[in-house]
């Protein structure tokens, strides 16, 4: 319980979040010179993203800040973030190298100018930093109540000239680099939301909080057009700079409206251009691009390549725009995570890479009349889904998923492949809503659980109802929870009449009928091994065996209502989440709690991967999906029975990247620890030498009978030109110097040519302090047969060097070291033949 008290956790440790993209502040676009690319900016908590415009693919993500972002801002070099009244600069898209503090209330606004960055606070103090020294330049108080400093930007072509906007309407000039006030604009009688530099030099459009909208002449202090938008505040402005005298307002409500200026009329709307606010919106310089994110969680690029000057989505990241209820991993592989959020629509997220997601859309009863309206007005969209089961079995023959929706009695069916709604809408007859849903392992078969306590059974490929658990109903309560096992023998369900029936899968007859003596909350079912785990209202949780019908493990220790459930791939642990905020680990066999952990926001569903590499949850309140890594599988992890008054220690939620401060901290305590030669002197150690070295020596002599060539070499039909003859009439070649062709013998003595080798000197001399095994270790398998063999008399060596090598082999065998080696050479040893006695004299004696 002491490393549980220090880790908080054993088993998981956060590894990344999923599915965060934006939130309510407004991106930044970069430009990168040598890249001749555009970068956006987006902050998602307490890190911001950078994406390539070209793909919207992730280039880089920030080191986790203590805090929530409060305001983003960007130059040619730098990332500048401001938490609570503290400023930071982040370098490489990755890293703080800037620190700027003395504001006494939280920054609001930040605007880089040059060598300087300018902050705003909440007090409407204005501090000018020097970006590299970090101190500070200038200070600039607004009183508050005449002039709360609003919004600020730097007007094109004024040198040192900064302009500010009140909450109170008006406007002011200022030289930062003089600290003067130049000219004071009398300005309108609504709050300035939004300043933005036009096109045009000396032309600032200006956005009010009426909802209206001023280009406005600083020159000379007069507007040159109004418009008005019906949205409420102007929460963003950007103007064209491709040839199109064109400006795009962003709206509370999600809408975007598109003004011609030199017509000064609303050239078209884009409606529900996002689901929340329009955080900002930048059309791309010398291109057709705007780009715009917003608090709904996207980031969209639209293109304004149609006629009509309305802009169609060219790309976008989507996440969650309202926190997932139920995530669950689909396939085999644990790469996909199908995730239903409380914003009505079903996605799929990657494990792997953020451009394999996909959404598969928001539910609704007619597709066709449903893309004629916009979303938000659309009268036939479904509600959001509460439950849903996918099997990937027969997911490229018909749909795959069946989804349940909150209070409608439809269940609808989703194609994964085709990333949508499927093709059919399964509804019973009696007016209930369903509750439970599960499909059947082979994907042929949905079984669904109404809360009048009725089963149905359909057929995925055609929809057809295929008959009914019970002879009315199969519960007299709601059905709380069903499953399928997965051989489709048996079908088990569990009602809040108390009961959990178990049901035969084919001719849907009753086989037993247990009394939990509570109702369920949620079931779940592993079906590899059979375990049926049920979590009661009382907090409980309930272990059936499908394979022996009983209840082989009850646990008590959760504090709250049981939100999900979660196997491990080999049934062994049963992972749960509950309203306690804890995440509990219980281990089957030995029927104890081995792990626990508390986070900040409690999880509403887990989902263990296939692989057992990663459990996914999703949490109260947050949009993403947190994947926590399990440190059993790359580490020894001792797993101790947790007492019943056990008090979990708090985790904080993964960021999007992988913490590195606890990297670090873990590298600083760990002791390096070195493995000695040899753990114990009665074990057996083996060489660390690859198969391929000592394996294949007794088979050498079946290698070079197979490498044996087919044909001999082939003598060349006439001499080199190069070799020396005898001059004459007849052409003859000149013998070799000192050679007698006539006393010549054709026997060669390989004793008088052999030259010794190191190992065999090293046998020789019986100087087994220089280590001749080291020497074979370095050979490949012909090399230590050449060497055994050069080892015999008949080859050039001695009787005292063959007793020399089994002394080796001996001590190698004393020692306990490296023994396959010593096997594998001994076997080669008294395999190569022998043409002398006294060889297979001394091998038999010695061994």
């Amino acid at each position: 319980s002491e490393l549980h008290s220090e880790t908080g956790s054993v088993i998981f440790s956060g590894f990344r979040k999923l599915g965060l993209y934006s939130n309510h502040l407004s991106h930044v676009v970069r430009y990168h010179k040598k890249h001749r690319e555009f970068y956006i900016v987006t902050a998602v908590g307490n890190c911001f993203h950078t994406y390539n415009v070209k793909k919207l693919g992730i280039v880089a993500v920030s080191n986790a800040l203590p805090e929530d972002i409060s305001c983003l801002a960007a130059d040619r070099m730098l990332v500048y973030v401001a938490i609570g009244g503290k400023v930071s600069a982040f370098a490489r898209n990755k890293e703080v190298v800037h620190m700027y503090t003395g504001h006494g209330a939280d920054v609001h606004l930040l605007l880089p100018f040059g060598d300087h960055i300018i902050s705003v606070d909440r007090d409407s103090t204005v501090i000018v930093w020097d970006v590299e020294s970090e101190e500070e330049y200038l200070q600039i108080t607004f009183d508050k109540v005449s002039f709360e400093v609003s919004a600020v930007m730097h007007p094109s072509t004024y040198l040192n000239k900064i302009l500010f906007g009140s909450s109170q309407g008006g406007l002011q000039l200022w030289n930062v680099k003089s600290n003067k006030l130049l000219y004071t604009f009398t300005g309108w009688p609504s709050g300035v939301t939004v300043l933005q530099q036009t096109p045009a030099v000396d032309v600032v459009g200006v956005g009010l909080s009426s909802g209206q909208i001023i280009i406005h002449n600083i020159k000379f202090d007069e507007s040159l057009m109004k418009f008005q938008q019906d949205w409420g505040p102007v929460t963003s402005l950007s103007f064209r700079t491709d040839g199109h005298p064109v400006m795009a307002a962003g709206s509370p409500i999600g809408h975007i409206g598109l003004w011609d200026l030199e017509e000064k009329k609303l050239v078209c709307q884009m409606r529900d251009a996002h689901n929340t606010a329009i955080a900002g919106l930048t059309f791309l310089h010398g291109e057709p691009l705007l780009i715009t994110n917003g608090a709904d969680n996207g980031i969209r690029v639209w293109i304004f390549d149609t006629a009509g000057g309305g802009g169609r989505l060219l790309r976008s990241r989507l996440g969650h725009s309202a926190p997932p209820t139920k995530v669950r991993h689909h396939g085999l592989n644990g790469h996909h995570i199908l995730s239903a959020g409380q914003d009505g629509t079903l996605q799929s997220f990657s494990t792997v890479h953020e451009r394999f997601n996909r959404s598969l859309g928001h539910g609704s009863i007619n597709k066709k009349k449903s893309k004629k309206k916009s979303l938000r007005y659309d009268k036939l969209k479904l509600p959001a889904i509460t439950t849903f089961a996918s099997e990937s079995a027969r997911q490229s023959d018909w749909d795959s998923i069946v989804a349940c929706h909150r209070g409608y009695l439809m269940t609808t069916t989703w194609n994964y492949q085709k990333g949508g709604m499927g093709a059919h809408k399964l509804e019973p007859k009696r007016f209930n809503k369903n509750r439970a849903v599960d499909i059947t392992s082979c994907g042929n078969f949905v079984v669904i659980g109404l809360s009048s306590g009725h089963i149905d059974v359909y057929n995925m490929q055609s929809g057809m109802h295929r008959g009914q658990y019970g002879e009315d109903e199969a519960h007299s309560g709601a059905v709380r929870g069903v499953s399928v096992d997965g051989l489709n023998q048996l079908t088990v369900s569990a009602g809040a009449d108390k009961l959990v029936n178990i049901w035969k899968f084919k001719s849907r007859k009753l086989v037993l009928s247990i009394d939990l003596g509570t109702s369920p909350a949620t079931t779940h079912l592993h079906r590899d091994s059979g375990m049926f785990a049920i979590a009661l209202d009382d907090f409980t949780l309930n272990v059936l065996d499908m394979e022996t019908k009983r209840i082989v493990r009850k646990f008590s220790g959760h504090r709250g209502q049981v939100n999900d459930m979660a196997f491990s791939p080999d049934g062994r642990w049963l992972i749960t989440a509950a309203m306690d905020c804890t995440i509990r680990t219980w281990d089957l066999p030995s029927g104890c709690l081995v792990d626990c952990f508390l986070v900040d926001f409690a999880a509403v569903s887990l989902t263990m991967s296939p692989t057992g590499d990663f459990l996914a949850s999703s949490h109260v309140d947050n949009l993403g999906i947190y994947l926590w890594s399990n440190n059993t599988l790359c580490s020894m992890v001792s797993l101790r029975p947790l007492p019943a008054d056990y008090e979990p220690t708090g985790i904080m939620l993964p960021g999007t990247c992988s913490s590195q401060e606890g990297d670090a901290d873990l590298n600083t305590e760990m002791i390096e620890y070195e493995s000695p030669e040899q753990l114990d002197e009665q074990l057996v150690t083996l060489s660390l030498l690859a198969d391929s070295r000592w394996k294949n020596l007794l088979h050498l002599d079946i290698i070079k009978k197979r490498n044996k060539p087919m044909e001999p070499p082939k003598v060349p039909k006439a001499a080199p030109f190069f070799m020396p003859t005898i001059p004459g009439l007849i052409p003859q070649f000149a013998p070799s110097e000192g050679s007698n062709q006539g006393e010549q013998s054709k026997i060669v003595n390989f004793g008088v040519l052999a030259q010794k080798s190191h190992f065999y000197q090293q046998l020789e001399s019986a100087m087994l302090n220089n280590d001749p095994v080291g020497l074979l270790k370095e050979m490949g398998p012909s090399g230590i047969d050449a060497e055994l063999r050069g080892l015999a008399p008949d080859m050039g060596g001695d009787v005292s060097v063959l007793q020399g090598f089994l002394k080796m082999v001996a001590s190698m065998l004393d020692s306990k070291r490296d023994f396959d080696l010593a096997q594998a050479y001994l076997a080669l040893f008294l395999k190569i033949p022998c043409r002398r006695s006294p060889i297979k004299n001394v091998t038999r004696k010695h061994v």
